[in-house]
């Protein structure tokens, strides 16, 4: 259970006739690199704590950090694909403040002399409407450890027993990606924020970076907020809410601030400017400390590190690399699919699209690789509380299951008893089939003797029908495939019922 907290919040709508909201999202973002970012040591997850730590992540004296290489050019490419302009020249600084999960009590990072700077990054919102924030920089830093805070109900280190820290962590490569000011989203201010950091994880993600899995940490965002009362010029005074790790949580944080700067406002009162805890569970935030200005964190330059500086050609190179961006990619799709704006956001909203772009390239159509992915497979992952790839089945098992549903052998009801095969690893669908002896009957002989038996057991119905109740062909037909085990084409079967009826 989250701390309970007293804070007033004023109604959106209130908040809106007498404010204008500002955001600036701060973006941190774990990169997939073999290795940390100033030494060789490990960066797998989930490792055992303290297992992939040295001297030089540990902060331990006279040891010596060298730059990640694949780090840089990581950051350069992240930077190219935010429209960014690239230093020709920079350094790293630290940053000096102390924190017990960060063993140098100082982190090496970048201050006024980032890698890239100066971008934008267009974000499509739900009614389709396109809203451009402005990038201020983005910046190559270290990540910090983890402190485990063990006993007590928040899992935080109020009312602990005691707390571990876990430095495998320390070190890790970030790249943290900084907005400017984000005016003029109104209304839609929490739907922009979420939007963005949408829109940026589908682009790391794309240029394969890293995982951006939110809900381990390897993405999360820093959300400040703050009000100017309407007309005025003057930005308010900001919160950071620190930490958020889900698309959800981030327009859900967004949203509650501005209600309660609001309050505090209308109560007379003024924002302290500090960070915030978000409590998903609840839905509110909770003060943090009192937040630091710059100057508190004492930065200079790194003196145990060289200044980077990547040359014309290096930077060329690397925007030779990038992928198609994500959004031109959805359209180009959508469009070959044939999929509605619905459908799209359904794929989309599933994470499904690169599986169902590998379904299609072999050999699936699109409507039947969307129809497995995102509803037989989808569901079953659900009740299992899996994800899709936990199951045996790969785009191109889905590609031979839907040609054997489209020459004929299988029904839909037959075809999900052999996707279950495949998924309890019994082969592929053709082995399946044929072990489970599924097939339909290509008999029209004996198929036209079971629905002749099945009218004939069935007067009443059969006479709705001549009678022009189409609709009641129904319960004949699935009588009919009762009757033949279900290994008959019920559209054929409707068909043969009709014939003879009306």
């Amino acid at each position: 259970m989250s701390v309970a907290t007293t804070d007033a919040v004023l109604p959106y709508d209130e908040v809106l006739a007498k404010y204008d909201p500002v955001m600036g999202l701060e973006v941190h973002v774990e990169l997939g690199t073999a290795t940390k970012m100033f030494c060789g040591c490990a960066t797998t997850f989930g490792a055992e704590p303290n297992t992939q730590t040295c001297p030089v992540c540990l902060g331990l004296p006279g040891a010596l950090p060298v730059v990640n290489a694949a780090a840089v050019e990581s950051a350069i490419r992240i930077g190219l694909a935010l429209n960014c302009q690239v230093a020709e020249w920079c350094r790293f600084a630290r940053k000096n403040y102390f924190y017990p999960d960060m063993p140098k009590n100082f982190q090496t990072s970048q201050y006024d002399e980032p890698i890239v700077f100066d971008g934008y990054l267009d974000v499509e919102l739900d009614d389709g409407e396109v809203f451009r924030v402005d990038i201020e920089r983005a910046h190559m830093e270290e990540d910090t450890g983890k402190s485990l805070h063990v006993g007590g109900s928040t899992g935080r280190i109020q009312g602990a027993d005691y707390s571990l820290v876990d430095y495998n962590r320390a070190g890790i490569p970030l790249v943290e990606i900084v907005t400017r000011p984000i005016r003029g989203a109104g209304e839609r201010a929490p739907e922009v924020a979420r939007a963005f950091v949408a829109t940026l994880r589908d682009l790391l993600k794309a240029l394969d970076v890293s995982d951006v899995k939110m809900e381990q940490g390897s993405m999360r965002c820093d959300a400040n907020v703050s009000l100017m009362p309407k007309g005025a010029d003057q930005l308010g005074t900001r919160t950071e809410t620190k930490n958020v790790n889900s698309l959800r949580s981030v327009e859900r944080a967004v949203r509650y601030e501005m209600c309660r700067h609001a309050a505090v406002l209308e109560a007379g009162g003024s924002i302290l400017q500090e960070t915030r805890h978000w409590h998903e569970d609840t839905g509110v935030t909770t003060s943090g400390r009192p937040k630091s200005d710059a100057d508190d964190y004492r930065y200079f330059p790194e003196p145990d590190l060289v200044p980077v500086a990547p040359s014309r050609e290096l930077v060329d190179q690397l925007r030779g690399t990038l992928p198609e961006p994500p959004g031109e990619r959805r359209k180009r799709l959508q469009s070959a699919w044939g999929y509605s704006d619905l459908e799209m956001r359904d794929v989309m909203n599933a994470g499904a699209v690169e599986i169902i772009e590998e379904t299609v390239a072999a050999g699936a159509t699109p409507a039947a690789a969307r129809k497995w992915w995102t509803g037989e497979l989808a569901r079953r992952a659900n009740a299992e509380g899996k994800a899709v790839s936990d199951f045996n089945v790969t785009p191109a098992y889905v590609a031979e299951l839907d040609g054997m549903v489209a020459s004929g052998r299988l029904n839909d009801s037959m075809a999900r008893q052999v996707l279950e095969g495949v998924i309890n690893g019994e082969g592929a669908p053709t082995a399946v089939a044929d072990a489970r002896g599924l097939e339909l009957v290509q008999d029209d002989g004996a198929l036209e003797s079971a629905v002749d038996e099945v009218i004939a057991a069935n007067p009443d119905v059969a006479a709705k029908v001549r009678d022009g109740k189409v609709q009641a062909a129904g319960a004949l037909i699935g009588q009919v495939m009762k009757a033949m085990k279900g290994q008959a084409d019920a559209a054929k079967v409707r068909e043969l019922i009709l014939q003879r009826l009306t």
